[in-house]
């Protein structure tokens, strides 16, 4: 009986080892501290011509401006990996069929030159609205079964496509910023989408690190209602988004919303300039909505400008707004037993200019900000990455091929 009862132990023990060798390893094989997100895609042409190999080949946009010499100086700016944003609509298009298998390839062969500059990458599926000639989006992939299980087919082959790679040097994010569970009916149908997404992609993809979210825009919130042990995976990275407080950074965002687009002008802090210059640019931002604001609205979007001020008008206000966002994180993850390195802030940013607005944000708010942000996240040990290279929120580049104002990358570089 002693001997039977050594054995059955014996091949219980053995079984246990071979069942979390099985597993991945304990903790995400992938490790980031400060990042970059490349540019979205803004000057493609439209869907109709996403069947033409020189319209839409290399991929994604940024490889049409973007060299080896700009990645390897974003390395020697203090940066150690790069999210890069991939658009997964034109995987979904019919017009791209013909080219599916190039369209994969590209993305590969941008990962593997993001890793030659000596930069980790994060290739993060990036869904944007529908719009004009773009027939899928974000709400139709939501809203609609038969396109969400094509979705999920385009991140089971985009995983087997990046399985190859080292997993140290490459991760793969597997949707940004689900626009889903905002409702005020407290619906819950993104952490099982989730978890399809996750047995999708590590089904083809078992050794790299996959980063997942929360719902409605990555929301610090929304991680809240995401259950990590549903996920038996140890080789996960969790990230939330956070560009708090919107009021500040999102100045003249034409897509923001009915109130925002009337905001410009105000510094950051709303302390860094006299009491009586502040007041100027609140008048001046009052008289734009009285102006141009449907009169239905007027009188709402000036109260809310009130309250937000409020908000915000003291250096102990404006510390607890951003704060807010990380002691959730942080309740959330110690809660679960998910460490700070497997935390990232995936974007944050002050807007420089809005498309066609002449206003832009001076260099020197901007920077003030991304360091305070940068200093609460290092606070709480987790990584970041700054939105974004180009564009709208460009640190590198602002548009038609100028340059940004140095000051965030210089914040960056003086970082310890």
């Amino acid at each position: 009986m002693a001997l039977l009862t050594a054995m059955i132990k014996t091949l219980m023990a053995a079984l246990l080892v071979l069942i979390v060798s099985a597993l991945p390893g304990q903790g995400a094989a992938f490790s980031m501290k400060r990042g970059l997100n490349l540019d979205q895609w803004v000057t493609w042409p439209g869907q109709d011509q996403w069947g033409d190999a020189k319209a839409i080949l290399p991929y994604p946009e940024w490889r049409k401006f973007l060299k080896d010499e700009d990645l390897k100086a974003l390395k020697d700016t203090g940066f150690d990996f790069l999210r890069m944003p991939v658009d997964p609509s034109p995987f979904l298009s019919d017009k791209t069929e013909a080219l599916r298998d190039d369209l994969y390839a590209s993305v590969l062969d941008s990962v593997r030159m993001i890793n030659r500059a000596g930069l980790k990458v994060i290739v993060d599926m990036h869904l944007i609205p529908a719009g004009g000639s773009r027939k899928v989006g974000m709400a139709e992939v939501m809203d609609d079964p038969q396109t969400f299980e094509r979705y999920v087919d385009m991140v089971r082959r985009m995983g087997r496509t990046l399985a190859g790679e080292d997993p140290q040097r490459v991760a793969f994010e597997l949707m940004n910023e689900p626009i889903v569970d905002c409702d005020a009916d407290g619906t819950s149908l993104w952490p099982e989408r989730q978890r399809k997404l996750f047995a999708a992609a590590r089904s083809s993809a078992t050794k790299l690190t996959l980063v997942l979210t929360g719902a409605c825009y990555s929301a610090a919130s929304s991680l809240d209602k995401i259950d990590p042990k549903a996920i038996p995976d140890d080789n996960i990275i969790w990230t939330f988004h956070s560009y708090d407080p919107f009021l500040l950074t999102h100045q003249g965002a034409t897509w923001a919303g009915d109130f925002i687009p009337y905001v410009t002008g105000l510094p950051y802090p709303l302390t860094a300039v006299p009491k009586a210059q502040l007041d100027v640019t609140l008048d001046t931002i009052r008289a734009r909505i009285k102006a141009e604001a449907p009169w239905t609205r007027q009188s709402g979007l000036l109260a809310y400008l009130d309250e937000q001020v409020a908000s915000m008008d003291s250096p102990q206000k404006l510390l607890g707004l951003m704060d807010a966002p990380f002691k959730k994180v942080e309740a959330w993850a110690k809660a679960n037993g998910i460490k700070p390195e497997n935390i990232t802030l995936g974007e944050f940013g002050m807007i420089r200019q809005e498309y066609g607005n002449a206003y832009v944000v001076p260099g020197e708010y901007r920077a003030a900000y991304v360091r305070d942000m940068i200093a609460r996240a290092e606070a709480h040990g987790f990584s970041w990455s700054v939105w974004s290279y180009g564009g709208a929120f460009g640190i590198v580049d602002a548009f038609n091929g100028d340059k940004a104002e140095p000051d965030v990358l210089n914040a960056i570089r003086s970082l310890p």
